[in-house]
């Protein structure tokens, strides 16, 4: 566990045991997504013999609908792109589904901002769309649930840079027991 992560995990825990005060869900996902923006969000690793390290889950958020239309833009100003890999040895997935989530442009969540993709045979994806607003003191961020046969369900977040129009974001995704 990374050390922001693990601080805010132990503040939380003393707060709640020791009756200091009352957290709410949304203060803790807002300081669990600091932490996770702070720590970066694009993997090192490239296609090797190894393994490689497992992309962190995060948030679902409170804005997930399932089935969102296959389609790979919402939009236009940022676009992102990766490759969705194996942790035992850092091979592509093909035809892993990806769906993506975010907020338009008036920083609020609707179907137009909502899409499902699938990774090539590559495992590569590419999705293109709006630069997602900060909103609420959360940062900038896009959702995505990635699934793939023989693979654990995957939660996370992709944080942009501020200003930026592309942005390159591997997932690597854990094989099922």
């Amino acid at each position: 566990m990374n050390r922001p992560l693990l601080y805010l995990v132990l503040c939380f825990l003393f707060l709640v045991f020791s009756g200091l005060g009352s957290i709410d869900r949304e203060t803790i996902l807002l300081g669990l997504s600091i932490a996770k923006a702070e720590e970066g969000t694009k993997p090192s690793q490239t296609t090797s013999k190894g393994p490689c390290k497992p992309t962190p889950p995060d948030a679902l958020g409170p804005f997930y609908t399932p089935n969102a239309p296959e389609r790979t833009s919402v939009g236009k100003g940022h676009i992102l792109s990766g490759v969705v890999r194996t942790s035992v040895d850092c091979s592509p997935i093909t035809g892993a589904r990806i769906e993506c989530w975010l907020a338009g442009q008036d920083g609020s969540y609707d179907d137009e901002h909502r899409a499902t993709l699938f990774s090539d045979k590559t495992g590569l994806y590419k999705f293109e769309s709006n630069f997602p607003p900060p909103y609420m003191g959360r940062p900038s961020h896009i959702h995505m649930k990635i699934t793939a046969k023989g693979y654990q369900t995957l939660i996370t977040q992709y944080y942009p840079a501020h200003g930026k129009t592309e942005g390159e974001f591997d997932v690597v995704l854990i094989p099922e027991d």
